[in-house]
């Protein structure tokens, strides 16, 4: 394939990717709820920590984590991102503000390798294989989720598997007060080696990421 034509499929897929929601995240959970509930985990993909503070984006997503631990969805939590774009581990901040939302520690588990919004999911379900959790799904925003349905899709069709969907009730939550928290962010912060990815890797290639071209179905981290 020629790079031109290679560039312009990244970025149709992309765009189809991102254009749209899921529309009815409410029978999703109800059907979740029926037929699978509780998880033994749930996949809460991370956001780059910024200005010492989250933004909404990541807000949303730790307190989705937080409703289903509340409502009895979830027996666990897997954070998943690395230090990507900033110096400090998305998946070790979320997990600083769900044990500040009371969510034990004992329950939180990390995936600090994912680059990508399909290595969140694929390296997150090597994270719950490794620790038995077998009834798992992808917990995050209506925009994420819908983004990664076809990569879940194939990840259960490669390893027959059976990870869920789980796109957030965003009215359900912002209906809920959502105070901020003080964390010890410093504590989330890497080694003095870090690099922004974007020193590392270019946008075609980070591009190829997000569509999942840079997994390796064969291997397993």
């Amino acid at each position: 394939m020629r790079p031109i034509i290679y560039i312009l499929s990244l970025l149709a897929c992309l765009s189809l990717a991102t254009s749209c929601k899921y529309s009815r995240p409410h029978k999703q959970y109800s059907q979740a709820q029926a037929q699978f509930a509780p998880f033994d985990g749930v996949i809460i993909p991370g956001v780059p920590f910024r200005d010492s503070s989250w933004n909404r984006v990541m807000k949303l997503r730790v307190y989705w984590a937080k409703y289903l631990w509340d409502q009895g969805m979830t027996k666990n939590i897997i954070f998943s991102g690395g230090a990507v774009y900033t110096e400090y581990s998305e998946a070790k901040i979320m997990k600083l503000y769900a044990m500040e939302m009371g969510i034990p520690e004992e329950h939180i588990f990390l995936d600090t390798l994912a680059q990508h919004s399909t290595e969140n999911v694929y390296y997150s379900y090597w994270v719950a294989q490794d620790n038995e959790l077998e009834n798992i799904a992808l917990a995050s925003d209506p925009y994420q989720t819908k983004g990664l349905k076809r990569f879940v899709y194939k990840l259960n069709r490669k390893y027959k598997a059976n990870v869920q969907l789980l796109p957030a009730m965003t009215d359900s939550i912002i209906s809920q007060p959502l105070p901020d928290y003080d964390i010890e962010f410093e504590k989330a912060k890497e080694d003095s080696n870090f690099v922004n990815i974007t020193e590392t890797q270019g946008i075609f290639y980070r591009l190829g990421g997000t569509m999942g071209l840079h997994v390796d179905w064969e291997n397993r981290p």
